[in-house]
């Protein structure tokens, strides 16, 4: 009942800082966060090329009007709408849909055989499963050998699809719908880097791969790679919305988390699901009592702290119960300095803004330490 109150009030994700690295939805998914209470920094980690100025997707488009391929498989649906359209604002959209019309045209899901059929296409085949290597698997047991086969590619990286294709026998054309560079303003990819690091977020979602390809080499251009890794695999939560776009993390050995359904919805909810089983909760002073990024829940009450509390109460709950001495507290204040009257002025305001000054006491001479219910000192006696 507590957790579901707790919920009602502030969202599941009231307290938490996400970072989100998308161009395309970036909006949607910030919404979808926000409205159950995360904090929400957005650094865009690509640019999308437009379509009609695209010259690489015009000469693809080009080639497949001169010389039609056998086989055409569509990877998403609204890459194989914008290539339609990109193609009539060329004045070639007739012309490609006359091509199309006589090929083998395979369609990855439902969705990708909505847009097919929007055009005035049929597909010959659709796995329901949305499986690329579903696909993979059907064109391999036709057999590709001396074969043609256009792929339209949306971005992201087909991890061994060309490939065996081509030691099939194939030849293969790529169709780079929608292909992504580095942001023209690198500014705030730099600023959630330098939050990330300093575990100012609490997780950072990923719906591409080539955002996370491009977030990691940004973070290595900076000389912060060590230090972003150190983070994903402790403290920042890696969010992807599906396999292909955790690979670039994973080549790195960062562990990730995936939705089972490869949508925008199901990743928030992952992270509605994720984030507050992290945070856990402790009983101090006859008080539940619940650390999140940047605000504690005191019996279900949000309280925003400042980074400095923030920074002293996760010092302090790393051993409950126990005193934490100054010095080691003023070593855990971002940019504290050597006086420890500086821990006493952080201490002060973080009570005040608990709004419950006995959930922490003062061990004269020695330092702090969270008042932790008696209870429970036995389950963090050895800790």
């Amino acid at each position: 009942m507590y957790d579901e109150q707790q919920q009602h009030r502030h969202g599941p994700l009231a307290g938490f800082t996400v970072g989100v690295t998308a161009a395309r939805r970036a909006d949607e998914l910030g919404a979808l966060l926000g409205r159950r209470g995360a904090a929400v920094v957005h650094a865009p980690a690509l640019r999308i090329v437009p379509l009609a100025d695209d010259s690489e997707l015009l000469a693809a488009t080009e080639e497949i009007i001169r010389h039609t391929p056998d086989v055409v498989v569509a990877t998403t649906a609204i890459g194989f709408r914008g290539w339609i359209a990109a193609a009539d604002g060329w004045g070639l959209g007739e012309d490609l849909l006359a091509g199309l019309r006589g090929v083998e045209l395979l369609a990855r899901g439902p969705k990708v055989k909505g847009a097919v059929r929007a055009a005035g296409l049929t597909e010959e085949w659709s796995p329901a499963s949305e499986s690329m290597a579903e696909v993979l698997d059907r064109l391999l047991e036709e057999g590709v050998e001396g074969r043609r086969v256009a792929v339209q590619l949306h971005g992201e990286p087909l991890p061994g699809f060309v490939e065996a294709l081509r030691a099939g026998g194939a030849e293969v054309l790529g169709v780079p719908v929608y292909r992504w560079l580095p942001p023209e303003d690198i500014g705030p990819v730099d600023r959630l880097l330098d939050a990330a690091v300093s575990r100012g977020l609490d997780a950072v979602t990923f719906t591409s791969a080539p955002a996370a390809v491009s977030l990691l080499s940004r973070a290595q251009e900076r000389g912060l790679l060590a230090e972003l890794l150190a983070a994903f695999a402790r403290d920042v939560l890696p969010a992807c919305v599906g396999p292909v776009t955790a690979l670039p993390l994973q080549a790195h050995g960062v562990g990730t988390v995936q939705p089972e359904r490869f949508r925008l919805g199901p990743l928030v909810q992952l992270l509605c699901q994720e984030l507050p089983a992290r945070a856990g909760s402790l009983p101090l002073a006859g008080h539940r009592v619940e650390i999140r990024g940047h605000a504690v829940l005191v019996d279900g009450v949000l309280r925003p702290v400042p980074p400095a509390g923030m920074a002293l109460m996760r010092a302090l709950s790393r051993r409950p119960g126990w005193v934490v001495a100054r010095a080691e507290l003023l070593r855990a204040l971002p940019g504290a300095g050597r006086d420890e009257h500086a821990v006493e002025t952080a201490m002060a305001r973080l009570r005040t803004a608990l709004g419950t000054p006995k959930l922490i006491q003062t061990v004269v001479k020695r330092g702090y330490r969270l008042a932790l219910d008696p209870a429970a000192d036995a389950k963090y006696a050895d800790a």
